[in-house]
């Protein structure tokens, strides 16, 4: 993991189109803006998580359907 310290309004660039800018410090939070090119998908942590469960589990779905199609067919031969 890469470190950085950065104070308000600082920035953080990332290859040619993520930019990571420091919004506001909290107590207890930071908040941070980011500026990428809109085909580029910004997520939380968490939601990012989510949607990569969500994706493994229609794959295993979808398995399982070709599966029991396979069987099916096989069996009615």
């Amino acid at each position: 993991m890469l470190v950085f310290t950065r104070k308000l309004d600082q920035a953080i660039v990332i290859g040619d189109g993520v930019e990571i800018t420091v919004l506001r410090i909290g107590r207890d939070s930071v908040r941070l803006g980011v500026t990428a090119a809109r085909h580029m998908p910004v997520h939380r942590g968490e939601v990012y998580e989510a949607i990569r469960r969500a994706n493994a589990s229609a794959v295993a779905d979808s398995q399982t359907v070709a599966t029991i199609v396979t069987r099916l067919r096989d069996h009615a031969k």
